[in-house]
C-alpha cells in the first residue's frame, strides 16, 4: 500500500516562509522605511523620479531580505570566501577602467552602473566570520594578522578611489568582528589613545593647523578641509562650510513638531544640498522637528539592540560574529549621517539607512537586514 501525501496549497505555504522572523526588528525597518518615503516624496518632489525609484528600491530591499532570509547561517558561511574574492576583484576592475564622478572612480558599468565598494560592507564581515569560524578554540595572534591583511587590501583599495565613507564602515565591520572574536585590549588601545591626542591637538591648534598652506600627512586635501570646516564652518560659509551651515539651520528651524510635511523653506528652497541623499536627515528634521528626530532615533535603537540580541542568542561562533558586526555597521551609518549633518562630526559620504537615496546601498542593507533574520529565524525554527 502506497501512502499519498497532498502538498499543501500557496495559501498555507506562504505563511510557513514568514515563520520565526523577528518581529520587533522587522517593526523597525518597516517604520524607518515609511519615514523615508514620506522624506524622500517632499524632499525629491523636483528631482524628476527620484521618489519612485526610492520606493522600487526598497522594495528590492525587502524582496532580498526576504530571500537571504531563508539561507540558513550555515550556507552563507559558504559564500564568504567567493563573495569576498569577487568583491575585491570588482575593485581592482574600479581602480584600471572604472567610471570616474566628481573627480572619484568609484563605479563600474556592467550593464548597469553600479558601487562594487558596497559589496564589502556584507562580504567582509563574512570573510572575517568565517575565518575565526574555521579557528574556533585555536586562536592565536598570528590568525587576527591574517584577518588584518584580509581587511586592509580592500580598505586600500576604497580609499585610493577614494571613498573615505565606505572605506570607514568597511573597517568597522571588519574590527567588529575581531573584536567580538576576542581582539585584545592591548592593540585596540594605542590606536583609541593616538586618535583622542589627535582630537586634542586639533582642538586646541585649530587655527595653526588649519592655516593656509599648511598640509597634513596621509590625508587628501579635500579630506583635510573637511576636517578643518567642522572645526570652524565660519570660514568659508558660502563655500566648504555650506553643508554643515545649512543643515544645522535646517535642523533648529525645525523646531519641537516641525514645520510641517512638505512645509520645509529650506529643503524647498533648495538651501539644503544633497537634500535627497547625504543631507536628507537636515530636511527630515525641518518638517518633522525634534519629536520626529525622536522617534527616528527609536526605530534605529530598536534596530540595533535586536541585533545585538539576536547575536548573543546565535547558536554559532560565525553566526555570532556576523550578526554583531552587521549591528555595528547600521549603528555606525545612522551616527556618522546623523553626526555629520548636525555638524558634529566631518562630512563624509555615508547614507541614513532606509531614509537616503541609493540603490546599490539599499540592496547592501536589505542583504544585512537578511542575514540578521536568517539568524534569528534558523534559531527559532530550531527551538520549535
Amino acid at each position: 500500500m502506497v501512502t499519498r501525501f497532498n502538498r499543501p496549497s500557496l495559501w498555507r505555504r506562504v505563511p510557513l516562509w514568514f515563520r520565526g522572523f523577528d518581529g520587533p526588528l522587522a517593526f523597525a525597518v518597516f517604520a524607518l522605511a515609511c519615514a523615508g518615503l514620506l522624506t524622500m516624496y517632499s524632499s525629491g518632489y523636483d528631482h524628476g523620479t527620484r521618489f519612485a525609484d526610492h520606493a522600487r528600491n526598497i522594495l528590492i530591499a525587502g524582496a532580498i531580505l526576504f530571500v537571504v532570509a531563508q539561507i540558513p547561517p550555515q550556507r552563507l558561511m559558504a559564500l564568504a570566501v567567493p563573495l569576498y574574492l569577487a568583491g575585491v576583484a570588482l575593485l581592482v576592475a574600479v581602480a584600471v577602467f572604472g567610471i570616474t564622478k566628481k573627480g572619484a572612480r568609484r563605479w563600474l558599468n556592467v550593464g548597469i552602473t553600479i558601487q562594487p565598494s558596497e559589496i564589502l560592507k556584507i562580504a567582509m564581515p563574512l570573510m572575517l566570520a568565517w575565518w575565526f569560524q574555521k579557528r574556533e578554540g585555536q586562536l592565536r595572534p598570528l590568525d587576527f594578522l591574517v584577518a588584518g591583511v584580509l581587511l586592509f587590501v580592500p580598505i586600500g583599495l576604497i580609499v585610493k578611489q577614494p571613498d573615505l565613507g565606505t572605506a570607514i564602515l568597511v573597517l568597522v565591520a571588519g574590527l567588529g568582528v575581531m573584536f567580538f572574536a576576542g581582539l585584545s585590549w592591548k592593540l585596540i588601545a594605542p590606536p583609541v589613545v593616538l586618535g583622542l591626542v589627535g582630537v586634542f591637538l586639533l582642538v586646541f591648534f585649530e587655527s595653526s593647523l588649519c592655516a593656509d598652506g599648511v598640509r597634513w600627512p596621509v590625508l587628501h586635501d579635500y579630506q583635510q578641509q573637511r576636517i578643518c570646516t567642522l572645526m570652524d564652518p565660519g570660514r568659508d560659509p558660502l563655500g566648504r562650510g555650506f553643508h554643515i551651515i545649512q543643515g544645522m539651520i535646517a535642523i533648529g528651524s525645525g523646531g519641537f513638531l516641525g514645520k510641517g510635511f512638505m512645509q520645509g523653506t529650506q529643503t524647498h528652497l533648495e538651501f539644503i544640498p544633497e537634500r535627497t541623499t547625504d543631507f536628507i536627515f537636515a530636511a527630515f528634521s525641518e518638517e518633522f522637528g525634534l519629536l520626529g528626530n525622536l522617534l527616528l532615533i527609536v526605530a534605529f535603537v530598536v534596530l540595533v539592540l535586536r541585533g545585538l540580541a539576536i547575536a548573543l542568542e546565535a547558536p554559532t561562533l560565525f553566526a555570532r560574529l556576523l550578526a554583531g558586526s552587521i549591528t555595528l555597521i547600521f549603528f555606525t551609518y545612522a551616527f556618522v549621517n546623523m553626526g555629520m549633518v548636525s555638524g558634529i562630526l566631518p562630512v563624509v559620504g555615508v547614507p541614513l539607512p532606509f531614509i537616503s537615496y541609493g540603490g546599490t546601498a539599499m540592496v547592501t542593507l536589505g542583504m544585512g537586514l537578511g542575514i540578521l533574520m536568517s539568524i534569528a529565524r534558523s534559531k527559532r525554527l530550531v527551538q520549535s
